[in-house]
């Protein structure tokens, strides 16, 4: 199905009569959203962000919209809402929520219909959820409706608080925003787009950052609200395993247009357009046998021994044994709150809070890093899971580099040559050297951050999350290119709640609960005979499918060349 067959007929051919949550009466399989030639512009440039994108979504189904940053889904999302970012502007088109037009009211109309008609769920809650307010203040003004008494509102409020398995009671309305875990603060998110109970939900990457079990949930709960309430959801991601599990109708977005749309189980197993089978062949499938496991060192590189660490009072940590041999990757597996980044910057001397022998090459180090000697920060580097936190936005690439290197190193002869070998070793060419971060996209962002650390000639490669929020395709390059520094020697630390990942990129893996490593071992034992009752959660959490197109290989992983998507 190409990009000029999307509009199908607004007619519905099926009409399920369902009684909605609350005693709402609905008629799933009516078509409630329209989009018509929708075009969006960028300001003073002129040029199309979005381009003529015509889509339609019925009630009580889930159209997944996917294509990698820079496509346009979250400028398509938002103009569903009527609303645009800033230096853009709809131009032409429809988006029709029953019979009203969207595109064609006014501010003061459109923002009438926000939250009632129309709702938007965030990709960062810990943003959008106000922090001086409380989670009760937040959730009544959320919902719109001024036939309904203080009783009936706190009600409401308390129901949708019990449909996405939170406690209704006075004292969770209490809290405020940090108070909760990243999977609760997702889930207030939700409750507010459907306490007004909704035609249309769009949802902006809702599960980005969270692990596999706590994303389980979450799923769950926007498939069956959706479900029971007949909303229209339009689902925006880039993580194909997911809208693969979750969508009824998938929607590939390519440089503002919509390339393919149809029935999901049609665009997965004979996607017509190249693009989507390109970005197909990109996910990380979670494979039951991992890369050959090298005989281990009699001595590895980085033992870990009885690790207990904590923060204040609250202990995270319990007896931790881990070790990493020279050119291995070992990969921390678990939930947010397992005990995988303390473990990580520990070994880092970034968290000095701790008990136990972490030795490197045989030496013991430091708890704190200010306490190891130049040449032992030079052998172990550390890159953060968020690359738009992690580079300062006033220095240019080059000085992003030299910094950390002229400290552990020294003053370089050459210092064009230092930045244009690390830019080399992380896939990028020299020119990148003059660039401020602000002209880099994600992926260039975390690429730049690994030449900076690979910068020093480290032994030893701290990865957290460094993949949680990149696009598939920017997931493979970087994944390729940390493969590319193993055969180089260098040896990995690889945190992540991507099981997928571990199966692809990991020799041997921990996987950690509740501040202990619950299975330990060989990467293929540990996926195809999990011993432990929560490594079989996990597994059974993460969203997988097969590819079976023709041309695609029966079981793809990470080690193709050919995955990458240009961009």
């Amino acid at each position: 199905m190409s990009g000029n067959e999307n509009t199908e007929n607004v007619e519905s051919t099926e009409h399920t009569g369902v009684e909605g949550a609350g005693g709402r009466s609905v008629r799933n399989g009516e078509t409630v959203l329209v989009v018509d030639g929708l075009t969006v512009i960028g300001r003073p440039s002129d040029v199309e962000i979005i381009s003529g994108v015509s889509i339609t979504v019925k009630r009580g189904e889930i159209l997944g919209l996917v294509g990698e940053s820079g496509s346009g889904k979250t400028t398509l999302g938002l103009s569903l809402l009527a609303h645009c970012k800033r230096a853009t502007e709809i131009v032409g088109g429809q988006v029709l929520v029953g019979d009203q037009d969207l595109a064609g009211l006014s501010e003061r109309g459109v923002r009438q219909l926000r939250g009632r008609a129309v709702a938007y769920i965030p990709q960062s809650p810990a943003s959008a959820l106000n922090p001086a307010l409380r989670l009760g203040v937040q959730l009544r003004e959320a919902l719109h409706d001024d036939s309904l008494s203080n009783g009936e509102v706190v009600e409401r409020v308390r129901e949708v608080l019990r449909e996405v398995a939170l406690p209704d009671d006075d004292a969770f309305l209490r809290r405020y925003p940090h108070q909760l875990s990243g999977g609760q603060q997702q889930r207030v998110a939700i409750a507010m787009a459907f306490v007004g109970r909704p035609d249309v939900i769009v949802l902006d990457e809702p599960t980005t950052g969270l692990d596999v079990t706590t994303q389980a949930h979450v799923l769950e709960t926007i498939r069956s609200m959706t479900r029971d309430y007949g909303t229209a959801g339009v689902y925006i991601s880039h993580d194909m395993a997911v809208v693969a599990d979750l969508a009824d109708d998938i929607a590939v977005m390519y440089r503002g247009e919509v390339v393919e749309r149809g029935r999901a189980a049609e665009v997965l197993s004979a996607p017509q357009h190249s693009y989507t089978r390109q970005l197909l062949m990109a996910v990380p499938l979670l494979k039951t046998s991992g890369h050959e496991e090298a005989e281990p060192e009699e001595e590895p590189l980085l033992r870990v021994s009885g690790l207990t660490a904590g923060y204040g009072r609250t202990q995270v940590l319990e007896g931790i044994d881990v070790s990493v041999s020279r050119g291995e990757c070992v990969a921390l597996l678990g939930e947010s709150g397992s005990g995988k980044t303390t473990l990580s910057r520990s070994v880092a001397g970034l968290h000095h809070q701790f008990t136990g022998e972490i030795l490197f090459d045989g030496v013991p180090l430091a708890a704190s890093s200010y306490r190891r000697t130049a040449e032992q920060r030079r052998r172990v580097q550390y890159v953060f899971q968020n690359p738009y936190e992690a580079l300062n936005p006033r220095k240019r690439v080059r000085d992003q580099i030299l910094g950390p290197y002229r400290h552990l190193v020294g003053r370089p002869a050459d210092p064009d040559g230092v930045v244009a070998e690390a830019l080399e070793r992380a896939a990028l060419s020299a020119s990148y050297a003059d660039r401020f971060p602000e002209q880099l996209s994600g992926g260039e962002r975390q690429r730049v951050c690994i030449a900076r650390a690979v910068a020093t000639g480290p032994d030893l490669l701290v990865c957290d999350e460094i993949t949680s929020a990149l696009d598939v395709s920017v997931q493979a390059e970087i994944v390729k290119l940390l493969r590319g520094l193993q055969d180089q020697g260098m040896a990995l630390l690889f945190v992540t709640h991507n099981i997928a990942l571990v199966s692809n990129i990991a020799e041997r893996v921990a996987v950690l609960n509740r501040g202990e490593i619950v299975e330990y071992g060989p990467v293929g034992q540990v996926m195809s005979s999990p011993q432990h009752e929560y490594t079989r959660a996990l597994i059974a959490d993460t969203p997988d499918f097969e590819l079976s197109f023709p041309g695609a290989p029966e079981r793809l992983g990470m080690d193709s060349g050919d995955r990458v998507v240009e961009g």
